[in-house]
């Protein structure tokens, strides 16, 4: 399990790099030919993380029902964020990971709602969750690296 965790936080390094990286003038640009940005897929994958997670497994997630709300699938961003909410952003994409690996270790996750994904694949327990999450978060990377290439 400790892999698992691994790669979502090797993935999450990348993210923060593109935190780090660009300017909040890029980070919220939305390119030609797009329907969101950079910051907002950086979002949405902390968000989506704790939908699998933890409000799949009946459990409060760690972050505001505000943030899932507003990066949840099917939003695009509606307005620019401020360096504040990109900096809460940047400092959740490790708390939010460190938080779960704790929870999952402590056996926190005893239920679970099944559910199924976009691609067909039926989640039933929180390691599925987490499991699929990272694969989530590689489409999220790539579709960050495609909007990086539009800057």
């Amino acid at each position: 399990m400790n892999w698992a965790f691994d790669i979502t936080l090797k993935n999450r390094a990348v993210l923060k790099s593109f935190i780090e990286s660009y300017t909040l003038e890029e980070l919220n640009k939305i390119p030609k030919g797009f329907n969101n940005n950079i910051i907002w897929n950086i979002a949405h994958t902390i968000a989506v993380q704790q939908s699998l997670v933890y409000k799949l497994s009946g459990l409060p997630p760690v972050i505001s029902e505000e943030m899932i709300n507003t990066f949840k699938k099917g939003t695009k961003p509606e307005r620019d964020l401020s360096q504040a909410e990109v900096d809460e952003i940047k400092g959740l994409l490790f708390s939010t990971i460190e938080k779960t690996k704790e929870d999952y270790d402590a056996k926190i996750f005893t239920s679970f709602h099944t559910y199924t994904v976009t691609t067909k694949n039926t989640l039933t327990n929180v390691l599925e969750a987490i499991e699929f999450n990272n694969f989530h978060e590689g489409i999220h990377l790539g579709y960050i690296l495609a909007l990086k290439k539009s800057l």
